[in-house]
């Protein structure tokens, strides 16, 4: 079976996404840097090898703009569900429906993550060293899940966007038998304070999110130098 890496990600519609980096920057300006997460993350994860790619995007009627933003032959289909739990589990029950395994999904907030940290998530699921790969991250959640089967009740339990999310699939993963593998930390880009760190993180070449970072620090630069914001 052919793997499956789903990225999550949302148009970037100004006052929709990176809602707590305004202030300081303008919802047109978290706009415009998450419209670079997601095109550094694109470019990076169709360097995962041995995987499909597919965007799980939202709202309904952004699929005209991933389309023309995704590489060739990405699967493209909605996110549905009530809440994130909900929209996570029916896009990984999609990609084992439609025959791929293992299945892992990402979000988009944190535009440098590796293409080999992905790689990890494959090949341990693939060999069955692990039934569950998780990303941890320090706020207490999770940027990467992957999975050798679906698994619903992993998503029913946690309270999404607390940090208790990893502890409570940790928790789940144990009561359900699976075996956890979890990959290293990543610090995703959710506050002014995330932001500024991600500026002095330094990754080895090639340098993953390299336009949002040039993005980020032109947007800052601006603020710094006390220029008027867009709008």
């Amino acid at each position: 079976m052919t793997a499956l890496l789903i990225i999550f990600a949302k148009e970037p519609r100004p006052g929709q996404v990176k809602t707590r980096l305004s202030p300081p920057l303008s919802p047109e300006e978290a706009a415009q840097l998450y419209h670079s997460f997601l095109l550094d993350i694109l470019e990076e994860m169709a360097r995962v090898p041995e995987m499909r790619l597919a965007v799980g995007f939202s709202p309904l009627k952004a699929q005209g703009f991933f389309r023309g933003l995704a590489p060739p032959g990405t699967d493209l289909f909605p996110q549905e569900g009530a809440d994130l739990g909900e929209r996570m589990a029916r896009a990984i029950a999609r990609g084992f429906a439609a025959d791929f395994g293992p299945v892992v999904l990402r979000g988009s907030d944190i535009p440098d993550l590796p293409a080999a940290v992905v790689s990890e998530a494959r090949e341990v699921l693939a060999a069955g060293q692990a039934q569950v790969v998780l990303g941890p991250c320090p706020d207490g959640g999770y940027y990467l899940v992957g999975l050798t089967e679906p698994q619903p009740p992993l998503f029913q339990g946690p309270a999404w966007s607390s940090r208790t999310v990893l502890a409570d699939t940790l928790r789940l993963a144990r009561q359900l038998g699976l075996r956890v593998h979890l990959l290293p930390p990543w610090p995703d880009i959710d506050t002014y304070d995330n932001l500024r760190t991600f500026l002095h993180r330094t990754r080895p070449a090639p340098q993953p999110g390299w336009r949002s970072r040039e993005t980020a620090r032109k947007l800052l630069g601006r603020l710094s130098a006390g220029q008027p914001q867009p709008g």
